[in-house]
């Protein structure tokens, strides 16, 4: 048994990519989306058909509505291969925007069940800042599941239980590359950073009951993905895919409800200003958020360019 099929047994395994092809390929039972992979995506031939389509049956509509049509169309397609739910992501412009991100899940969600799909199987990706999270708390009470991305810390995961939301993704990846480039040191293991910042969250989670997913995300080898083995899901793309299906090392599971309840952490809770302070205090938390915001603008904007340049 390879340590992919290993992996089930523990974790629900979720494919991070817009590539139909190779979600077919290692029967994941979600997948996720951001602009960043669906840019990657659509510069392929096999996708660029999708996005002309899109564009052609959107004429006379805004860039906006086109590029969520898009975002759509490619949920659409995951979901007929995957037999759980699709993430898909608002426009990381509206980070800081509650109103806006609110409007924008509305939105996507209207537009899924237009085309037959059932809103429970869609996660709307929205940053972990405070006006994010509280815009996830409005669609939560309406039974609009979110996903809260761009997670680097606890202060973001102890606000988001708080909200109820459905799911995080805590980013290991991330978290790994600026230690890494700090200290000079290539972490591996139990000693990444980034594997111990998603146990903590994990183990918090777990030993306070809280109900909301955790998926792992952003991964950079293997190792991180066999250290967090347990966790409720975790979002691996084609590459780190098919590295684990291609190994037959042992897997064991590292994450469980029962060791969490062992984990001497203290309960904590945030308003506005002591969320914050907290995430401010947190450097490499505060940079890796306000970057990702950054470079998903900036994949969302070549997107658009796209659109406008097929219109």
């Amino acid at each position: 048994m390879n340590q992919l099929e290993q992996l089930k047994h523990y974790t629900t395994v979720v494919a991070d990519t817009g590539d139909f092809q190779s979600i077919q390929r290692y029967s994941p039972e979600d997948s996720t989306t951001n602009p960043s992979l669906i840019l990657k995506a659509v510069q392929k031939d096999t996708y660029e058909s999708l996005l002309e389509k899109t564009v052609r049956d959107n004429k006379g509509k805004t860039t906006e509505e086109i590029m969520d049509r898009l975002l759509v169309a490619f949920g659409v397609e995951i979901l007929k291969i995957v037999p759980g739910r699709v993430s898909t992501e608002t426009d990381a412009r509206l980070s800081f925007d509650t109103e806006g991100s609110i409007k924008k899940g509305r939105e996507l969600i209207a537009l899924y069940k237009a085309n037959g799909i059932s809103p429970d199987r869609v996660l709307i990706k929205i940053a972990s800042t405070w006006e994010g999270i509280r815009a996830a708390e409005v669609l939560q009470k309406e039974g609009i599941r979110c996903n809260m991305t761009l997670m680097f810390s606890l202060p973001q995961a102890v606000a988001c239980a708080e909200a109820k939301v459905q799911l995080i993704s805590p980013f290991v990846g991330r978290i790994y590359d600026w230690y890494k480039k700090q200290t000079g040191t290539d972490y591996a293991g139990a000693d990444d950073p980034g594997v111990q910042s998603v146990k903590r969250i994990y183990d918090y989670y777990r030993k306070f009951g809280y109900p909301t997913e955790v998926m792992g995300a952003s991964f950079r080898n293997t190792s991180q993905i066999i250290e967090l083995a347990g966790c409720d899901l975790l979002t691996i793309s084609p590459e780190l895919l098919q590295k684990l299906s291609e190994s037959d090392a042992p897997v064991t599971r590292k994450l469980s409800p029962e060791l969490a309840k062992a984990d001497p952490i203290e309960r904590v809770s945030y308003d506005e200003k002591s969320f914050r302070l907290a995430l401010n205090d947190e450097a490499m938390a505060t940079e890796k958020l306000s970057e990702g915001i950054r470079l998903f603008c900036a994949d969302t904007v070549k997107l658009e360019k796209m659109i406008d340049a097929l219109r």
